[in-house]
């Protein structure tokens, strides 16, 4: 494990626009999560036009990918890529 993947926070608190209730998740570090149900009131979050994730646009933390990318000092790379 180098330097960079010691440091992917894989923790994130993701919070629902609708009713702005914020739950603690484990992102996953396989794939991306396009789709969360706020646990709150029972939306089903998507990511925003330009994300790549819900945890990109919902959460305190973005995903283990760009979180990866942003280490590497790649702020252009997609979650996907």
């Amino acid at each position: 494990m180098n330097n960079a993947e010691s440091k992917i926070e894989l923790q994130s608190r993701i919070t629902c626009r609708e009713c702005g209730h914020s739950e603690t998740e484990t992102m996953p570090t396989d794939a991306c999560q396009f789709f969360y149900e706020c646990k709150g009131c029972g939306i089903l979050m998507r990511p925003d036009r330009g994300d790549c994730c819900v945890f990109c646009s919902f959460g305190t933390v973005p995903c283990p990918p760009i979180q990866q990318a942003r280490a590497r000092g790649d702020s252009s790379a997609g979650c996907c890529d």
